[in-house]
């Protein structure tokens, strides 16, 4: 049961109360209304019946008079792509320059209206974008902003459309283990599967991240007929 119908609901039983009690005071007082709140909700019912009493919906119903055009919010939102962390004056300022005439309240109506009031949302709506849309293409800019804001980009996914396509590969320090020293441990993963292997050493040289291939990575591809093209 919505809201709605539950204001209807308790307006129809204080009508019904004060007529049962005979007293407009003790049934408003019971069911928690002013007095001036029962006489409006009594001639609304008198008037129009249970249709009458149904809250009309407040604040404005048309855009507000100092909204921007359709055609500048539209700027502010490419431009807002392309540079999602720039505050509203400096938005402003710039598509000013390129005659596009939007105040820094204006700039961030449109950003309330689209939910993307703060540099976290407008930096999401890049990467977002560059997900779904294959046309639009990420700069080196966009991409160092994604990584520092964004744990997800940095994990992300790199492309590969076969196993054994590309191999990546990498060291990484462990830890110290009594009487071992310093241990290390080489990992190569798979991009198309991620499909991992690993092993440890001692030390972190050439030599080790070539026995792991060798010993392991290689061997496991051979054995199942697929070609290891790049590592």
């Amino acid at each position: 049961m919505t809201a709605l119908t539950q204001s209807i609901k308790r307006k129809l039983s204080l009508l019904q109360l004060a007529e049962e009690l005979g007293n407009v005071a003790k049934a408003c007082r019971i069911m928690g209304f002013h007095r001036d709140t029962f006489y409006e909700v009594r001639r609304a019912f008198q008037v129009g019946g249970v249709a009458a009493l149904v809250e009309s919906r407040r604040g404005p119903r048309a855009p507000h008079p100092n909204r921007v055009d359709p055609e500048i919010e539209a700027r502010v939102l490419d431009y807002c792509l392309n540079r999602p962390t720039q505050g509203a004056q400096r938005v402003s300022n710039e598509l000013r320059l390129a005659g596009v005439e939007v105040s820094p309240s204006g700039v961030r109506g449109v950003w309330l209206r689209h939910d993307l009031e703060t540099r976290y949302k407008r930096l999401m709506r890049l990467e977002c974008a560059s997900r779904e849309n294959t046309t639009f293409v990420l700069s080196d800019e966009h991409i160092r902003l994604l990584e520092r804001h964004s744990p997800d980009f940095r994990c992300r996914h790199v492309q590969s459309s076969a196993p054994g396509e590309l191999l990546n590969q990498d060291t990484f320090y462990w830890g110290t283990l009594k009487g071992v020293g310093k241990v290390y441990v080489q990992v190569v993963v798979d991009t198309f599967c991620s499909l991992a292997f690993a092993k440890c050493y001692s030390s972190k040289m050439p030599i080790t991240a070539c026995d792991l291939l060798y010993e392991r990575v290689l061997p496991f591809y051979d054995a199942l007929g697929i070609p290891v093209k790049r590592c």
